[in-house]
């Protein structure tokens, strides 16, 4: 299924925050989008500053019907011209099947987000709405100036990125064309047998990983690639693998540094996925904005990769 672009947003309108995953820290909420100083007008979600119930699981920001409520009203407020995530964590999942994508598509908006926002921007894209893969708003403030930049470009400007200055590093040869697809590889393999799963027939995927051991990002893609995602996947870009280290190893030895891009290249070349390395995109200290599901070009011969449409129209 294909997606339109939804309309920019221009300086000056409102973008909408909402936490519909993790437990936010407002103050670290609030240095990152500072960050955006006078681009737009900021309406935070009630729930960021009410007091927190202390009836919900430590791991979620607030009881699943206040969180898929508030993502809904954003949606559905004429005002709201983007909706940016507070941060990711968890809990997505648990609120896809509350949304209404009726609304999305009624008044198409960009969603900007990562991680586990992965889950939300493949349900944005099958409500036929694109989004964007991008920082969230505790994640805004420690950023370098320039991929803060890149998010702004991207809301505001109906221009393609074009060719990134990524340094990448080729696993196969040949070039390859197709949307771009890129999220969390948790939720690349979480989302496989639901309504939401990513879209990646004919993709350029890019992955990106943090705090998962090298076996459980070979479970992650061995699960992929016997439902035959990966065979779908014309070719894949890997992102920040942070903190993707087992502290202790079942052979009692340290894993070499590489030990997680290795288990990563390792099950990508069984299942025939031709690869690039090196995308500052991820939890570390980058993290560049892109438009999620936008026509790109691969071309692993020249490592070239360039972004062929805008993320807004």
């Amino acid at each position: 299924m294909s997606a339109r672009r939804p309309p920019r947003i221009a300086r000056g309108q409102t973008l909408g925050i909402v936490a519909p995953a993790g437990p936010v820290k407002l103050d670290k909420l609030k240095r990152g989008l500072d960050r955006l100083g006078d681009a737009f007008r900021i309406r935070l979600a009630d729930s960021l500053t009410a007091p927190r119930d202390p009836a919900t699981p430590s791991y979620l920001a607030a009881p699943d019907d206040v969180r898929a409520r508030e993502l809904d009203a954003m949606l559905r407020d004429p005002d709201v011209r983007a909706i940016v995530l507070a941060r990711g964590g968890y809990g997505l999942t648990r609120i896809l099947p509350r949304l209404d994508p009726s609304a999305l598509r009624a008044d198409p908006k960009p969603i900007v987000g990562f991680s586990d926002a992965t889950a939300l921007l493949s349900w944005a894209y099958a409500a036929g709405v694109r989004g964007i893969h991008g920082p969230m708003g505790v994640q805004l403030g420690s950023l370098g100036d320039g991929d803060v930049a890149q998010l702004v470009a991207l809301l505001t400007e109906p221009r393609a990125p074009g060719v990134r200055p990524w340094p990448l590093a080729a696993h196969g040869r040949g070039s390859y064309r197709g949307p771009l697809v890129a999220g969390n590889l948790t939720m690349f393999a979480v989302l496989v047998g639901t309504p939401w799963a990513l879209p990646l027939r004919g993709a350029i995927g890019l992955i990106e990983e943090v705090g998962e051991r090298p076996y459980e990002i070979d479970r992650y893609l061995t699960q992929l690639q016997l439902a035959g995602d990966l065979a779908q996947v014309s070719a894949m870009i890997v992102g920040d693998l942070t903190r993707c280290v087992d502290a202790s190893p079942p052979t009692g030895e340290p894993d070499p540094a590489d030990a997680a891009l290795t288990t990563v290249l390792e099950r990508l070349h069984a299942a025939g996925t031709p690869a690039a390395v090196g995308a500052p995109i991820g939890h570390g200290d980058r993290n560049e904005a892109v438009p999620f599901g936008a026509l790109s070009l691969l071309d692993l011969d020249a490592r070239h990769f360039e972004i062929l449409e805008p993320a807004v129209g």
